[in-house]
């Protein structure tokens, strides 16, 4: 079978990561012959392994309401059409109206769900102005047709809420809920459980819906009440200097450090005591999964998508108000009682486990198989 994904590029994000485990993962499956296409090169991972299975082809397009569409798509195209894959399958959304735009209905097309892609939303492009609801609806549209001009389109919802939206927002193609996962044994951690200090770890690009702030103004309620605490934040992004000029604002600057994006994650999971997520909307949350993977009870804000993992009390615990007191509150609970913290540190571990990339491969393959031949029944 020949798989060709396709992702804008490399850069540090959930997407990229589980891209790049699912084709290392699949090159080591017998009969399957995979290819990753970048259109820019822009890599913040290791890929020394995978070099040979990837190929940077610049690619784009340019929608007009007004004027002919122009693009950019010939050499894409031309390896489309030399690789004859089986399935194509397509990541972010840049990814999916780019590849949309070549044809080669003999394959079977997939699209990966990481979020609630907007574009499908009406209502969303109702109350956010004309603008922005002509510019999405056209490419809602473009792509509408150009899903039936490759023989139709099959779509992965990586959480029940996004297999909601989706089901609700695009009717007329299959969608199938297929969680993300994680290579565990990258993220397995042997912890102990003596003389450790209270240190919080986050980990994400810094954009609004992340919401680090929420995270500086828990910090301001553990200061407030003496406790003796560390956070580390792994990212970056646009909304980096206004969390950075809140931890001055709160005096909580000596607890905190940023660290920018870093090639190794784990060490910094594996150094930390807790994992606290703020993000205002998750579609699923592979980051948790990792933390858990290092034996990292997690407290998260509810997200809608990463409901789906959190087993309350018995991985971590979810927060359904945005209140930094709240959050400090269940942080030093589970801080000093230190037997069930160490059962929730071990549960984290063994459920994260079932999230490990090899089973999520079967089943991918599984849903590529069904998919193949239900169009070949058609």
């Amino acid at each position: 079978m020949n798989i060709l994904h396709i992702i804008p590029n490399l850069s540090k994000g959930g997407a990229e990561r589980l891209t790049l485990d699912i084709v290392r993962e699949l090159n080591s499956r017998k009969g399957i012959n995979v290819k990753l296409v970048l259109f820019r090169d822009e890599i913040e991972y290791n890929i020394s392994d995978l070099k040979d299975l990837i190929t940077i082809i610049p690619s784009r397009i340019e929608l007009s309401m007004w004027k002919k569409n122009q693009t950019y798509v010939e050499a894409l195209q031309a390896f489309i059409d030399e690789f004859k894959p089986d399935i194509i399958h397509s990541h972010l959304f840049e990814a999916e109206i780019v590849s949309r735009s070549c044809t080669y209905p003999k394959s079977t097309w997939f699209s990966h769900g990481h979020s609630n892609m907007v574009q499908f939303n009406r209502k969303y492009l109702k109350r956010n102005g004309p603008k922005v609801f002509l510019t999405n609806a056209y490419e809602r549209n473009y792509l509408q047709k150009r899903y039936k001009a490759n023989g139709g389109n099959n779509f992965i919802a990586v959480s029940k809420d996004t297999e909601r939206y989706l089901k609700t927002h695009i009717r007329n193609f299959p969608v199938f809920r297929l969680e993300n996962a994680i290579d565990f044994s990258s993220f397995f951690h042997q912890r102990s459980f003596d003389n450790q200090k209270l240190s919080i770890i986050n980990v994400g690009s810094f954009q609004k819906n992340k919401n680090q702030q929420l995270l500086v103004l828990i910090a301001q309620q553990l200061a407030a009440r003496n406790i003796d605490f560390s956070i580390q934040f792994l990212g970056e992004g646009t909304e980096q200097e206004n969390v950075i000029q809140l931890t001055k604002e709160t005096n909580v600057t000596s607890k905190i450090e940023f660290l920018g994006n870093v090639s190794d994650v784990q060490y910094y999971l594996n150094s930390a005591t807790f994992y606290v997520h703020t993000a205002s909307y998750e579609p699923f949350g592979l980051v948790l999964l990792e933390a858990m993977a290092s034996g990292l009870p997690v407290i998260t804000l509810d997200g809608k998508g990463n409901r789906d993992i959190i087993e309350q009390g018995k991985n971590g615990y979810m927060i359904f108000e945005e209140d930094p007191a709240l959050f400090a509150e269940a942080i030093v609970q589970l801080w000093e009682d230190k037997k069930t913290y160490k059962a929730i540190s071990l549960y984290a571990q063994e459920y994260a486990r079932q999230f490990d990339i090899q089973p999520y491969v079967d089943k991918l393959l599984m849903l590529y198989n069904a998919a193949i031949s239900s169009t070949n029944e058609e």
